[in-house]
This record gives C-alpha cells, structure tokens and sequence, in this order.
C-alpha cells in the first residue's frame, strides 16, 4: 500500500498555569486536500529537535495563532501586544531553517506567514486593524467568530508568479482575520499577493526554497472555496516531490480539465 506524505502541524502553547499543546482543527481537517497524512510538532523546543523531526516528514504547515511573534526576533525595542509563545517562536524559525536546509516544503498561513516573513529579514507591524484605515485587515472586536472570517477583501496576485498560476486569475478575495504584517519587506523575499492599500498579502523566498505563505486563512471552510482547495491542492503535490511552478502548473492543469 503506497503512503501519503507526511506533514507536521506546528503547535501552539495554550493556557500557561497548565500548559497544553494544540491547534485548531480546521487546520488538521485540509489533510484531504493535500492528500496527506497529519502529525502534530510540539512547539517545545528545549526538547525537540527540529533536524531530527524533518528528516522524517514530507513537508511542515505553519499555522495562525492567537499569539504574535515576540518583535525583538525582527529587531523592535517596542514590547508590543501579546500574548506571545516564545516557544513557538523558538521551534517555528529552526523548523525553516532546516525546511530550507533538507528541501522540504513550507506553507505558512496567518501567523505562519509572519515567522516565515521575519525569519527572512522581514519585519512587522501591528496597525492593520485600526479604524479609519484605507483598508481595514480585521473585522469589529465584538463581532461573532464565524462573522470574523467573513471580512473579506480582494488580493491582487503577482503577475506571473506562482498563486497566479495555481488561481487562474489575476485576482482572488481573501477573508481578513490579522491586525499584524510585514512593515518593511527586506531584500530576501518575493511578493506573491498584496492587498488594495499595499499590504503585502502572500510571498516566497527569493533563493527558491520550497517556502510560500498567505496571511489569509485558507483553511476556513476550505471545502466551499475553490482558490483554497486549489491551493492545497499545489502544496500537496510539492509534498510529493514537485517544484513550486511545476505544481502550479499541474493545478492548471487539473483546473482546465475539470472546467
């Protein structure tokens, strides 16, 4: 019986007068779109080891979070607004580097996309859900849950570049559930998405590793939109072996067959 690949879910550390690790199930319930298997990483990195871990998984996916990467990890004397892991700091930026280091594909979604952002020179800011904003990232505080990942607004993709590709279109709607992201970009990373006021969206490292995140939640009711099972789709086939463009490329494919 042929295996599926494997892919490591980062955890998260909850409620610190009893610690637990966990993440939200909706993570876990893309595993059919990627056709994979799902293990959960402990983000403990006093007893992990991140080399070890990787040399026996197929790819990582680095979730969104309650918490905020702690802002002296991109150079910030600001203390900033928690909560903060630094535990799953710690564990997430050796999980890139030795993704990087071993080839193995990444997807960073939310707070993955700002650990991936800032282990890339990158920094943050925390701004995005101010009122009054030309474009406001975050629904009303007091709104209902599901309300939240309703806020929407579109993205315009990259031309040329690999979400384009695996969307078929210049531009997709994403929900908008983040009050943090990337204040000054750095030399080190691409731009696959930004959103009406500028805000970059989506990026990859410009060296080519198999590395590309979103700071929307593709993961939210993933079976109702058609650019997010696409895009598990692709990270899917990088899991089996597959180049970012090769995989956008058969994602097409599979789109204009089923079409």
């Amino acid at each position: 019986m042929s295996k599926r690949p494997l892919v490591g879910v980062i955890c998260c550390q909850r409620n610190p007068a009893d610690p637990f690790q966990g993440v939200a199930e909706r993570y876990l319930r893309v595993a059919p779109f990627m056709e994979a298997d799902l293990v959960l990483v402990p983000s403990l990195p006093d007893i992990m080891d991140a080399a070890s871990i990787l040399s026996r998984l197929d790819g990582i996916m680095l979730t969104g979070s309650p918490s905020n990467v702690a802002p002296k990890l991109y150079g910030s004397a600001d203390a900033g607004e928690g909560p903060f892991d630094p535990g799953r700091d710690a564990m997430s930026f050796r999980l890139i580097a030795e993704s990087a280091e071993q080839n193995r594909p990444v997807l960073g979604i939310c707070r993955g996309f700002q650990e991936v952002a800032v282990a890339y020179g990158a920094t943050l800011r925390p701004d995005l859900g101010a009122a009054g904003r030309e474009q406001v990232h975050h629904a009303a505080p007091d709104v209902a849950f599901a309300d939240m990942f309703a806020f929407e607004h579109p993205v315009d993709l990259a031309p040329e570049g690999v979400l384009e590709r695996v969307m078929g279109a210049p531009s997709i709607t994403v929900n908008s559930v983040h009050f943090q992201g990337i204040r000054d970009l750095g030399s080190k990373l691409a731009v696959e998405a930004t959103s009406p006021d500028g805000v970059v969206e989506s990026i990859r490292p410009k060296s080519g590793e198999r590395i590309l995140a979103v700071q929307w939640h593709p993961e939210w009711r993933v079976a109702d939109n058609a650019n997010s099972r696409e895009l598990f789709a692709w990270f899917g086939l990088l899991l089996r072996g597959a180049t970012m463009q090769e995989a956008a490329e058969r994602v097409a494919e599979m789109a204009r067959q089923a079409g």
